[in-house]
């Protein structure tokens, strides 16, 4: 076995350990993989048939890399292993079984699409309002349920759960419950959530069944033990007690998924259901810098719900950890994108080296726009672009459609989102009245009534009509965001999403909000916006014009390099060599919504400790003094988790910037000079659309604004020199400055990017 020789003392212990159950807390960086793939290895290498070994992962892709992993070792035997995901292996057993439990076995499997396709039929049959009960919302109440193993019955007679649904306006949730489980059986179908709940019912209520099983798994391995939930637990429990030869390999300082149903207390709480365990602990990180691992533990300290562990590292002495605060979102997406850029040419990195991350989706918006402007290739990772996702579209289509009524991509797009009654066969009809009129859909539906439809389709046709009618009067008298704001509001698409509360609804109502905070910092004239040449436009038009600038090549190269960009939940498992955790404010990381229990703060603070933890060399932490939030400018405060840090380990850029530290002004460590780095970004910029500022000056510094007087003369990047007329203070002090040659601009001071002349 000479693969065994690979391993350290603790990861050694962790493959060979076999009398009894075992729990191996693997720190990250720590090997969890490798030690998971020896163990089994060694088990059928010492004469366990593979055919007794259960071993369960939560992804497809985590099963066939060990199983290759595997076979490469002990050869073909390794495909003779129950190896997969929960979902995967109790499903295979259950073909076996499902006669016991009332199902036949070429049951289906309804995936979430067919499963919200069944209860919406059935909210319908009981004439509620599938506006109140969306069915989506329906389904995640119900999966939360059956991943903690309650019944529809048992939810019926569940005080709490019954009180939470009257609150919610939904007090009917727990029949809906019971007729889904009743249709799903009389179809011959069960769900996911299913696959977990029948196989526990199996165990429970056919003691062959259990006796069967326990017995034919001598060997039980769990990875990522810390993201199991009720049901999973309490499956793995029933299966182990008999030999009680269970191996589960996590590590409770990464769960991260409280919101899909995991529970921390399952890997917190392994000692109490196997007091005989074996404790193995992989504390050596071989993937991070000592600076790095140094402020991961310090941060994952201040959680009292926590096995004690201290990760250390042998590797390289690294850089400090660096943190910096930017004046809004958009300048930190700027300044991540000049140190994206710096860096690659500083330590000859490719675009493939780098990854952002954010604690929720909206973030990306002003991340993207600066790597757009940057021309720096870029991927979403676990999910879309900014301006791809559905509710994204959806919005800008309304907009595009007010701008401009004939285009019948929008048009198609909303007419029945929110869902108004107006079916494909009327949108066929418009079609073809329009072809047969050599016109556009719209202009036939301004005339609608001079067409034979329906009456009922006809009232619905034209309120659309005039909603779109009425939005197209403001477009002289409003700027962007007022009319983007007004919009979201009439066509109720902010109050259709508003109403979803899964974890995916919330999502894109933080999404839409995050479009129109970008539309509002557009339309607001003190906001300066560097490489564009806006002029004084801030209109509806010229912000689709711009947003279409942006994202016109929309086009993935999969060979291309590009940074990584996605959630911090997306990103565990990975590691890259430069990491940006940007938005470290407080109400948005920690998240506003995990403030009033300490177990939901703690699981905020792991979920910081895993970004961290995903870098190797250089770490980025940022956050911004402001962010409009609901149209409103809001300001942050840094975030609580930034304290928690070991000052030792960190270095702050720019407060206070002194002039040998400013990027680009001084020798940079690849021998660049200034002047060559300016020379390649200004080559850059001589390529990127709207960058025709012929004032910009890589080497410009702003002074502070609140020294500002009136009749003082100012340099500004873009609009030359001025000078001050006028200074209107309060919470949002602005500033009327004259400029020679582009006229009188006012601008707010905490944007301002002013060099004071005298």
């Amino acid at each position: 076995m000479n693969f065994l020789q690979e391993l350290n003392a603790p990861q050694l212990d962790a493959v060979c350990y076999t009398k009894g159950p075992m729990l191996i807390i693997a720190g990250p960086g720590s090997g969890k993989t490798r030690v998971l793939t020896y163990r089994i290895a060694y088990l059928i290498e010492n004469g366990i048939d593979p055919f007794q070994i259960l071993a369960l992962t939560f992804t497809n892709k985590a099963s066939a890399e060990m199983r290759a992993r595997i076979e490469k070792i002990v050869g073909a035997e390794a495909r003779n292993l129950f190896m997969g995901t929960f979902h995967s292996v109790f499903a295979r057993i259950l073909r076996k079984e499902a006669g016991k439990l009332g199902y036949p076995s070429n049951f289906t499997i309804y995936d979430t699409n067919d499963s919200k396709s069944v209860l919406k039929a059935i909210i319908k049959a009981q004439g509620l309002d599938e506006k109140i009960y969306k069915p989506s919302q329906v389904f995640y109440r119900i999966s939360q349920a059956k991943n903690a193993l309650i019944s529809p019955q048992a939810y019926a007679e569940n005080i709490e759960m019954l009180e939470e649904d009257a609150a919610a306006g939904k007090p009917k949730i727990a029949k809906l419950y019971a007729l889904y489980a009743l249709k799903c059986k009389q179809n011959g179908a069960m769900d996911f959530d299913d696959l977990l709940v029948n196989f526990h019912l199996l165990l429970v209520k056919f003691p062959e069944s259990l006796y069967y099983y326990q017995n034919k798994f001598q060997h039980i391995l769990i990875d990522e033990f810390q993201d199991t939930n009720t049901a999973q637990y309490a499956i793995i429990k029933k299966l182990a007690d008999a030999n009680q030869q269970l191996s589960v390999v996590g590590d409770d300082a990464q769960s991260i998924y409280a919101f899909r149903g995991a529970t921390i207390t399952n890997i917190l709480n392994f000692q109490r259901d196997f007091p005989d365990y074996h404790l193995v602990k992989l504390e050596q990180n071989y993937r991070s810098t000592p600076q790095i691992v140094k402020a991961a533990n310090h941060l994952i300290k201040h959680n009292k719900a926590q096995i004690a562990k201290e990760i250390w590292t042998s590797n390289q002495l690294g850089e400090a950890i660096k943190v910096f605060k930017t004046a809004s979102d958009n300048e930190e997406g700027k300044k991540v994108a000049d140190l994206i850029f710096e860096l690659k040419m500083r330590e000859n990195l490719s675009n493939n080296d780098f990854a952002i991350l954010y604690r929720t989706n909206a973030q990306s918006r002003a991340m993207e726009e600066a790597l757009r402007r940057m021309n720096i290739p870029y991927r979403i990772y676990g999910g879309l672009s900014f301006y791809q996702r559905k509710e994204i579209k959806d919005l800008l289509a309304y907009l595009k459609l007010t701008v401009n009524p004939k285009e019948e991509e929008s048009l198609r797009r909303v007419i029945n989102y929110p869902k108004r009654g107006i079916g494909d066969t009327t949108i066929d009809k418009l079609t073809v009245l329009a072809s047969e009129n050599n016109c556009s859909i719209w202009e036939i539906l301004e005339k609608i009534e001079e067409h034979s439809f329906p009456t009922r389709t006809t009232q619905v046709l034209r309120e659309f009509v005039t909603m779109i009618q009425s939005f197209q009067t403001m477009l002289t008298s409003k700027n962007a965001y007022d009319l983007a704001a007004y919009a979201a509001k009439s066509t109720h698409l902010l109050q259709e999403l508003y109403n979803d509360k899964t974890v995916e609804g919330v999502s894109r109502y933080e999404n839409i909000q995050e479009l129109l905070n970008g539309i509002k910092e557009f339309s607001t004239e003190d906001v300066v916006y560097d490489f564009e040449e806006l002029g004084n436009d801030r209109s509806l038009g010229a912000y689709l014009q711009n947003i279409s600038l942006l994202t016109g090549d929309e086009k993935q190269n999969d060979n291309e390099e590009s940074v990584k960009m996605m959630t911090i939940h997306a990103a565990k498992g990975l590691e890259f060599p430069v990491v940006f955790s940007v938005g470290l404010e407080e109400n948005l990381f920690p998240s506003a919504m995990s403030l009033y229990t300490r177990e939901d703060l703690e699981e905020e603070r792991r979920l910081f400790y895993v970004a961290i933890t995903r870098a190797e060399k250089h770490l980025y932490i940022s956050y911004a003094n402001t962010r409009y939030k609901f149209g409103n400018l809001q300001f942050s405060e840094p975030s609580r988790f930034l304290k928690e840090l070991p000052e030792t380990e960190l270095q702050f850029l720019g407060a206070p910037v002194k002039k040998e530290n400013n990027l680009f002004e001084r020798k940079s460590e690849s021998g660049l000079s200034s002047s060559a780095i300016q020379q390649q970004r200004k080559a850059l910029l001589i390529r990127r659309p709207n960058a025709s500022n012929t004032n910009y000056d890589e080497a410009f510094e702003a002074d502070d604004p609140s020294n500002l007087k009136v009749g003082q003369s100012v340099l500004h990047q873009r609009f030359g020199k001025g000078v001050v007329t006028h200074i209107a203070e309060g919470v949002n002090s602005i500033a009327s400055i004259q400029f020679e040659q582009e006229g009188e601009k006012k601008i707010m001071l905490k944007f301002a990017k002013l060099k004071i002349l005298d």
